[in-house]
């Protein structure tokens, strides 16, 4: 580990860029953004072939299907359809307003949730006008008129390297941004390095290989600018060196993780103690790198968020150590967990806080009220559990080349239900599918039950987030390569 030196009580303020380096960038106006039609019960448009079926659990595995077409955009329209009487469906409009400038980071940059649409039925009957027939919520009365359809979409652009699990059920994103892309990923190694020294030199290759821009950028496409987008750059740098220097990878073990993770989330959730020992608490906070990487994202992300947003942080990182302790028992007490234990655990160990902050990052609030729903923390839960298979899914072979045991769903699966290596993967894919399909019916339910425009923009925020995130998975081979199952 570097020297770490001390650390004042607060982060500095970020350096000025460089000249010469490109600003930040806002969002195109009314982008064509992929949003799953079945999370928004939107019934009238067909669902891509993305889902490949199965192949048989048993007999010569059959080859694999070749990566699927990219989904036409009118099925998952986060900027709102085009076409005449469509203004007030926009979701990238008028009911939140992208920034003309860049945001600063020394100021909050929260736009207040868009007024409640007139009623229920204007929500989810959608608009009348040509072109929005697939934009309905509700079943429609009559067919849309089929006379002057709008000009057809540009095609997208073509998918990045990487072979899908098959038999896998996700929707295809559109390539991210590529300027937005280099951009993120310029500031994110300049923060590492510099303001937080997160790792040696020996580790830049990794680094470099986890592709933070593409993955932020991918899960966050309605992020107002750059500013926006590193909030949840940060966080998610900061995250991963706390598990590979805690948990896993680098240096990490079950043996005393509880003090280290207790004492690393004071870097997010302060200590608040007597005049004599905050001076030490202050000192401890930048004693190695997982603790400097949380402190001062953490710091950049409160002067953009608001005070409620910053606690639901909290509280879901909170959750992510239980789950990480949970773990390090089972690891320590050679305990199997079945199934469902594992389930359970990976409700926690999972990538719950990263879509949780969609709001923040698109530059605008879901109330805490509607937050805090029962209906709406399912949602939630569900997204996260089905990603977190993902991982399972796409980490196998790197998990079963790394020295040690490591849990995942197909691991489980073959030690407890007596399968092999090839069955335990192939059910464990069936999990993930019901899943993601629970996550889109539950979402949907809500939709249709609560459809404030707030709440529509952030189920279609988390939705967006989980199609980015396996498409991250898919295209990111320096890390991950499939089983040779098929």
């Amino acid at each position: 580990m570097p020297d770490p030196g001390a650390r004042g009580p607060s982060v500095p303020a970020p350096p000025s860029e460089p000249a010469g380096t490109v600003p930040d960038v806002p969002t195109p106006s009314a982008p064509d953004l992929p949003i799953p039609a079945a999370a928004f019960a939107l019934a009238a448009m067909p669902r891509p072939p993305v889902a490949h079926p199965f192949p048989p659990s048993t007999g010569t595995p059959p080859a694999p299907p070749s990566e699927p077409a990219a989904v036409p955009t009118a099925a998952r329209v986060l900027g709102g359809p085009t076409g005449l009487g469509t203004t007030a469906l926009s979701l990238a409009g008028s009911g939140a307003v992208a920034p003309s400038e860049p945001a600063s980071v020394s100021e909050p940059v929260i736009v207040s949730a868009p007024a409640i649409a007139p009623g229920p039925q204007r929500v989810l009957g959608g608009p009348s006008g040509l072109g929005t027939a697939s934009l309905s919520l509700a079943s429609p009365a009559s067919p849309a008129p089929t006379s002057h359809r709008p000009s057809p979409e540009p095609a997208p652009a073509p998918p990045a390297e990487g072979q899908a699990v098959p038999g896998l059920y996700h929707h295809p994103v559109p390539e991210p941004d590529p300027v937005r892309v280099e951009e993120v990923s310029r500031r994110i190694k300049r923060w590492a390095e510099d303001e937080v020294r997160l790792y040696p030199e020996e580790w830049e290759g990794q680094f470099d290989g986890f592709s933070i821009g593409r993955y932020m950028v991918g899960c966050h496409p309605d992020a107002p600018t750059v500013d926006h987008l590193m909030i949840a750059a940060r966080l998610m740098v900061a995250e991963n060196a706390v598990d590979d220097c805690y948990c896993e990878d680098h240096g990490g073990s079950p043996v005393g993780l509880g003090g280290r993770l207790l004492l690393a989330h004071t870097a997010l959730d302060p200590l608040h103690t007597t005049q004599e020992y905050a001076p030490a608490w202050e000192e401890s906070l930048g004693s190695d790198p997982p603790r400097r990487a949380y402190r001062s994202a953490m710091d950049y992300f409160v002067r953009m968020a608001t005070p409620s947003q910053a606690d639901r942080f909290r509280h879901d990182m909170a959750r992510l150590h239980l789950g990480y302790l949970a773990e390090a028992a089972w690891a320590e007490t050679d305990h199997d967990p079945e199934v469902w234990e594992y389930l359970a655990m990976r409700q926690f160990n999972n990538f719950r806080p990263c879509p949780t902050i969609t709001d923040t990052v698109g530059g605008y609030e879901l109330p805490a009220d509607l937050h805090a729903r029962p209906e709406m923390q399912r949602v939630i839960a569900l997204a996260g559990n089905a990603t977190t298979i993902v991982n399972d899914l796409y980490s196998y072979t790197k998990e079963l080349a790394s020295p040690g045991k490591h849990l995942n769903l197909p691991v489980v699966l073959a030690e407890r239900r007596q399968l092999s290596e090839r069955d335990a993967y192939l059910k464990a894919v069936e999990i993930h599918n019901e899943l993601m399909h629970s996550f889109e019916a539950a979402a949907a339910e809500l939709a249709a039950h609560c459809p404030l425009p707030s709440v529509v923009r952030f189920l279609k925020g988390v939705a967006a987030w989980v199609d980015g995130n396996h498409d991250w998975h898919r295209t990111n081979t320096y890390r991950y390569s499939l089983p040779d199952f098929w």
